[in-house]
C-alpha cells in the first residue's frame, strides 16, 4: 500500500507540535576508521585502537572482510570516556578483524520484510514497529539491524531487492486507520489476518533519539490521531548520549500528555552492561551511595529519573547477549538490581539472532540459559522479571529451561533437554504458547544446532515454511 498524499496535522496536532524546542546536540561522534587510521582524532583517543590493529583493519578495506561494509565504525565521546576504562564497552564499539572471519548469517533476521505492509512499517504481531531512521548516536558491533544501518539491499518476498525504506507519517497513518476499520467492520478482528486493533507502534531504527525533538513530536502526535493507545521508543541514547533527554525533550513529553492523555509511552531503553551507567573507582569497583545502592554516572542518572518520574512513562530494558561484553552472570545481576532500584524494569534477554556475521557475536543458547538463572540467583521477584528470549522466523520464542537429567524411556533426552517457548506469533498469534523440546547441544548458537536432536516440536519451529505470496498480499491491500 502507498499513499502519496501528503500529511496534515490537525488542529489539535498543530497546537502541541506549535510548543515543541529542538535544540542542537553536540553528540562529538567519531565516524569510521579513517580518522584513526589518518591519525586525526583527538590525542587523548588516539590510543583507542593500537597500531596493529588499526593495521589489521586496514588490510581488509575494500575486501569481502571489510568490517566497516557489514557495520560502519561510530562512538560518541560520552561512550569513548566510558568504554576507556572499561574491557567491555570496548567490545561493543571497537571493530575487530574477527567479525567479518565468518561471514554467514541472514540478511533479513526473521524474514520480517514478509509482514511488511507499507515500506518502513512492520506489522508482525499484535504491534507495529517503524524504521524511522538508520543510525544511532554510536555503533554496537553485534547490531541486529546491521543490514538496515548499512544499508544494504534485502530480498522481499515477491523476489524484488532493495534497500530497508524509512517510515512516512503519511502512509502509515493510512494504514493504521485502514487496517483498524475493517476490524472494527469485522466485529474486532481482522477478516484476513485475525488481527486486532494495531494499538501499539513501537518507534525503532537506527535510533529514534537521534532525530530531533519536532521529528520525534511528530511522529507521537500523528500515531496518537491514529488511534494508537501505546507507543514505545526503541533507545539506547542513555548509553551512548544521556545529555538528550534534556528539559526540552522532558518538556515534550510533557506537553504531549497533556494533549493525549490516554496514550501512553514505554521508553524500551538498552543497556548491555553496568558499567554503561554506574560509577567505578580507580581500582575499576562499583561506588556505593551512603545508602548501600550503587551511584550512577550523573547524567545518565538525570535523564533515568526524568523518565521514571513521570507516572505514565514505563522504562523498560532489555538486551541481548553478547560474547565479551555481557556473557557474565555477576554484571547481569547488578544491572537488573540496579535498573530496579532506579525505577526501570526488566524486559527481555535475548540470545543472539542469526545476523551476518552472527558467530563472532552470538554465545551458546544454553550458555545463556545458565547465565541469566546464575544472574537471577538473589535477585527479589521484581527484579528478576526478565526472561531470556531467542527470536526464531516464527516470532519470539523463550527458553523456558535447560535440565541436567535424562527423561525416563525418551530416546535422545540422555544428556538433558532444552525446552522452547513460543511467546510471540504472527498475525492472530494462535500458536502463542506451543512448545518444542530438544536434546542438549551446549555448542548450539542458533537453531540449527538443534535439527538432529528434536524430541517434540508442537510449536513448528523445525518445520517452518515462510508465509505464502497469496497471504503476504492480502496483508499489503488491508
Amino acid at each position: 500500500m502507498t499513499n502519496s498524499k501528503k500529511y496534515t496535522p490537525s488542529q489539535r496536532e498543530q497546537d502541541f507540535l506549535d510548543t515543541v524546542e529542538s535544540p542542537r546536540y553536540e553528540r562529538e561522534s567519531l565516524n569510521g576508521l579513517k580518522p584513526f587510521l589518518e591519525n586525526r582524532v583527538a590525542e587523548d583517543i588516539q590510543g583507542f585502537y593500537s597500531p596493529a590493529e588499526l593495521a589489521a583493519l586496514a588490510k581488509l578495506e575494500g575486501t569481502e572482510r571489510d568490517v566497516e561494509h557489514r557495520m560502519p565504525v561510530k562512538m560518541t565521546r560520552h561512550y569513548f570516556e566510558l568504554a576507556k576504562n572499561s574491557e567491555p564497552l570496548r567490545q561493543l564499539v571497537k571493530a575487530k578483524p574477527e567479525e567479518t572471519a565468518n561471514l554467514q548469517g541472514s540478511d533479513d533476521p526473521g524474514h520480517q520484510m514478509d509482514y511488511s505492509p507499507v515500506e518502513g512499517l512492520l506489522h508482525k504481531y499484535e504491534m507495529g514497529l517503524m524504521y524511522v531512521v538508520s543510525t544511532c548516536s554510536a555503533h554496537c558491533r553485534f547490531c541486529y539491524r546491521e543490514e538496515l544501518i548499512s544499508r544494504k539491499e534485502v530480498e522481499r518476498l515477491d523476489g524484488t531487492v532493495a534497500k530497508k525504506g524509512m517510515a512516512q507519517i503519511n502512509e502509515i497513518s493510512a494504514y493504521i486507520h485502514a487496517h483498524n476499520k475493517m476490524v472494527a467492520d469485522n466485529n474486532g478482528r481482522h477478516p484476513e489476518t485475525g488481527r486486532e486493533k494495531l494499538r501499539e507502534v513501537l518507534m525503532s531504527g537506527g535510533d529514534p533519539m537521534v532525530l530531533s525533538n519536532a521529528k520525534i513530536a511528530a511522529w507521537m502526535a500523528a500515531l496518537a490521531e491514529a488511534g494508537v493507545e501505546a507507543i514505545r521508543i526503541g533507545t539506547k541514547e542513555l548509553a551512548f548520549f544521556p545529555d538528550r533527554f534534556d528539559e526540552t525533550f522532558l518538556s515534550m513529553l510533557d506537553n504531549f500528555h497533556r494533549t493525549y492523555p490516554d496514550v501512553s509511552l514505554r521508553m524500551m531503553i538498552h543497556f548491555n552492561h553496568p558499567d554503561e551507567f554506574l560509577t567505578k573507582d580507580t581500582n575499576g569497583n562499583f561506588i556505593q551511595d551512603p545508602s548501600g545502592t550503587l551511584q550512577w554516572q550523573p547524567a545518565t542518572k538525570r535523564a533515568m529519573v526524568g523518565l521514571v518520574s513521570r507516572g505514565w512513562v514505563r522504562v523498560e530494558n532489555q538486551s541481548p547477549l553478547i560474547k565479551g561484553i555481557n556473557d557474565d552472570s555477576e554484571a547481569l545481576r547488578i544491572m537488573q538490581r540496579a535498573i530496579k532500584q532506579m525505577g526501570g524494569e526488566n524486559h527481555y534477554f535475548f540470545c543472539g539472532r542469526d545476523i551476518v556475521a552472527h558467530k563472532a557475536f552470538n554465545i551458546p543458547i544454553e550458555k545463556a540459559w545458565a547465565i541469566l538463572n546464575e544472574s537471577q540467583k538473589g535477585l527479589s521477584g521484581v527484579e528478576a522479571h526478565a526472561r531470556l528470549s531467542i527470536t526464531h522466523y516464527k516470532g519470539k520464542t523463550e527458553v523456558v529451561a535447560v535440565t541436567n537429567e535424562p527423561i525416563p524411556g525418551v530416546p535422545g533426552t540422555e544428556n538433558g533437554v532444552v525446552i522452547f517457548k513460543i511467546l510471540r506469533s504472527a498475525a492472530d498469534a494462535h500458536e502463542r504458547g506451543r512448545l518444542c523440546i530438544v536434546g542438549r547441544n551446549p555448542e548450539a548458537i542458533w537453531f540449527d544446532g538443534y535439527e538432529d536432536r528434536v524430541i517434540m516440536d508442537e510449536a513448528g519451529l523445525f518445520s517452518y515454511g515462510r508465509v505464502d505470496t497469496p497471504k503476504a498480499v492480502s496483508a499489503k491491500s488491508t
